[in-house]
This record gives C-alpha cells, sequence and structure tokens, in this order.
C-alpha cells in the first residue's frame, strides 16, 4: 500500500526545536517533489516548504525562512523537517506531501496543488 506518514510531533517550548519524519511506503519517496504543510483550526492550509528534486529548488514561506530546514534519507525512504527556534505561532498539524510533476516549489506550496500523495499529519505544539 502507497502511503506517507509523518511523525515526530509533540509540545515543544518556545525557542526549542523538532524534526519531523515523513516516511514513504509503496513507492520511492526519492522520485518525487516533497511539500511539507501545516494547518491551524480555523485557518487556511499553508504551505511552509516545498522543494523540487530535479534542481534542488526549494521555497520557504516567510514565516519558517531560517528557521525550518529539509532533508532526505533514501535509504529509510525518508524525508525529514527540521524545526528550529519554534514559535507558539508554529502551532498546527504538519503534512507532508509528494508529487511526481516537477512543478516549480512555490507553485507546490499552493494550497490547491494536487500532490499524488500526503499524510495524515502530526501535531505540533509549541507552548511554554
Amino acid at each position: 500500500q502507497e502511503q506517507l506518514v509523518e511523525s515526530g510531533g509533540g509540545l515543544v517550548q518556545p525557542g526549542g526545536s523538532l524534526r519531523l519524519s515523513c516516511a514513504a511506503s509503496g513507492f520511492t519517496l526519492d522520485d518525487y517533489d516533497i511539500g511539507w504543510f501545516r494547518q491551524v483550526t480555523g485557518k487556511e492550509r499553508e504551505g511552509i516548504l516545498c522543494i523540487r528534486r530535479s534542481t534542488n529548488s526549494a521555497y520557504y514561506a516567510d514565516s519558517v525562512k531560517g528557521r525550518f530546514t529539509i532533508s532526505r534519507d533514501n535509504d529509510k525512504n525518508t524525508v525529514y523537517l527540521q524545526m528550529n527556534s519554534l514559535k507558539p505561532e508554529d502551532t498546527g498539524v504538519y503534512f507532508c506531501a509528494a508529487a511526481a510533476d516537477d512543478a516549480g516549489p512555490r507553485t507546490m506550496c499552493t494550497v490547491d496543488y494536487a500532490f499524488d500523495f500526503e499524510g495524515q499529519g502530526t501535531q505540533v505544539t509549541v507552548s511554554s
């Protein structure tokens, strides 16, 4: 079965760090472009970081620029979102998604872009 599963969310104090994992099964994640999104209750889903595999180009939302980075472990078929200097406004459910279309990273991070696979999300809460 082809799926993406996020993990690594939790409660962290402001200024802390978390690393989210996005593990793929049933397909090779390195063949896909990756997007990370977050959803806050009552707000529109926000594309925060998207990376295009063919050019290694990335889009970072202004809200996470300089604090969040993405990496891959192809042996584990997993992508990671490293989140540093976390703020209370980073609280939300974080999703990863994979697309084979080779679109530009800014395009992928729009709310209506259609990914091939999307995970169920993991909750991140930043609070003291």
